[in-house]
C-alpha cells in the first residue's frame, strides 16, 4: 500500500494529475505549477526536469530508477505496471546495529516516602549529576542507562515514583512490570524508616512474585544527623532476605555499587550470569562510570 501510494504522487509530478488526495492545481483557487502555466499556455511542452521525488531516489530525467533509456513511467490502469520498491536497510546499517545496542533490558522502579532522595539518586546514577533544588516528583518519570554487568550490555530503565500518598494509585499500577525494587529511607529521618515495612506490604500486594529488591540508607554523608543506625536498617533487610546499602547521592556514595548489584541479582535469576565470576563483589563490572569511594558509608 505504501508504495502505491509512492507511485501515486510520483505520478502526479511527471504527469501533473493529482495525486492521492491531492486536488489539481488550478482547482479551489490553487495556483498552477509555473511549468504548467508556461509549457501548456504554449502547447503543451513537457517538462524535462527531475521530480524532486525522483531526484530522492536516485532517478534523473524525471524517471524513477531502474527504468530503461527511452522508457517512460507507465500509468496504474496498464497490466504491466510495477510499482518500484524502496531499498531496505542491509543487515550492517545502523538500524541493525541499534538493535544489538544491549543485552537484557532491566526495569527498576525506586520507591519511598517523599523527600528521602529517590530522584537525586536516579540522577545521580543516570547523569553524575546532583542539584539540591529538585522538587517533589509529580506522579512517575524514568532515566535509562546502559552497563557491563558481567560481561553483559545491560539497559537499566529506572522509575522514578512520587513519595505522597495522593500519587499511590498512580505508582502502585507500575510495580508489576518492575524486575527490581529499590525501598529508600533517609537516615536522618526515622519516619522514613519506619514506613519501609508499609513499602514492603505494598510490593507485596502490587508486585510480581519473586521481583527482587534492595534497600538503601540514603543520605548518609549526614552523619551528624543520623537518626537511624545502620544496624537497625541491617537487620530489617536480613529478615526480609534482601541486600542493604547506605547511600549518598550528594557524594555518589555507593550509588553505582547498590545499582550494579541490584542488576546483577536480576541477571543471575534469569540466567544470564557468566560462569568464574562468583567471587567479585557488588560494582566489580559496572564499567559506565568511575567508581566513587565508599569509605564514609557502610553496605550490607
Amino acid at each position: 500500500m505504501a508504495s502505491q501510494t509512492l507511485c501515486g504522487w510520483e505520478m502526479a509530478w511527471e504527469t501533473g494529475q493529482p495525486g492521492p488526495g491531492e486536488q489539481k492545481a488550478g482547482q479551489a483557487g490553487l495556483p498552477r505549477p509555473r511549468e504548467e502555466r508556461g509549457g501548456r499556455a504554449g502547447g503543451g511542452a513537457q517538462r524535462s526536469a527531475a521530480s524532486p521525488l525522483s531526484r530522492s531516489l536516485g532517478g534523473e530525467g524525471g524517471k524513477l530508477p531502474g527504468l530503461a533509456p527511452g522508457s517512460s513511467v507507465r500509468q496504474p490502469s496498464d497490466p504491466a505496471y510495477q510499482c518500484p520498491e524502496l531499498p531496505h536497510p542491509s543487515p550492517g546499517s545502523p538500524v541493525s546495529a541499534m538493535a544489538k545496542a544491549y543485552d537484557h533490558l532491566f526495569k527498576l522502579l525506586l520507591i519511598g516516602d517523599s523527600g528521602v532522595g529517590k530522584t537525586c539518586l536516579i540522577i545521580r546514577f543516570a547523569e553524575d549529576n546532583f542539584n539540591n533544588t529538585y522538587i517533589s516528583t509529580i506522579g512517575i518519570d524514568f532515566k535509562i542507562r546502559t552497563v557491563d554487568i558481567e560481561g553483559k550490555k545491560i539497559k537499566l530503565q529506572v522509575w522514578d515514583t512520587a513519595g505522597q500518598e495522593r500519587f499511590k494509585t498512580i505508582t502502585t499500577a507500575y510495580y508489576r512490570g518492575a524486575m527490581g525494587i529499590i525501598l529508600v529511607y533517609d537516615i536522618t529521618d526515622e519516619k522514613s524508616f519506619e514506613n519501609i515495612q508499609n513499602w514492603m506490604k505494598s510490593i507485596k500486594e502490587n508486585a510480581s512474585a519473586g521481583v527482587q529488591r534492595l534497600l538503601l540508607g540514603n543520605k548518609c554523608d549526614m552523619e551528624a544527623k543520623r537518626r537511624v543506625r545502620k544496624e537497625q536498617a541491617d537487620q530489617l533487610a536480613r529478615e526480609h532476605g534482601i541486600r542493604f546499602f547506605e547511600t549518598s547521592a550528594k557524594s555518589s556514595t555507593n550509588v553505582d555499587e547498590a545499582f550494579s548489584s541490584l542488576a546483577r541479582d536480576i541477571l543471575l535469576k534469569s540466567g544470564g550470569r557468566r560462569s568464574g565470576n562468583s567471587h567479585r563483589p557488588p560494582g566489580a563490572d559496572l564499567r559506565a562510570c568511575d567508581k566513587k569511594s565508599s569509605s564514609r558509608c557502610s553496605l550490607g
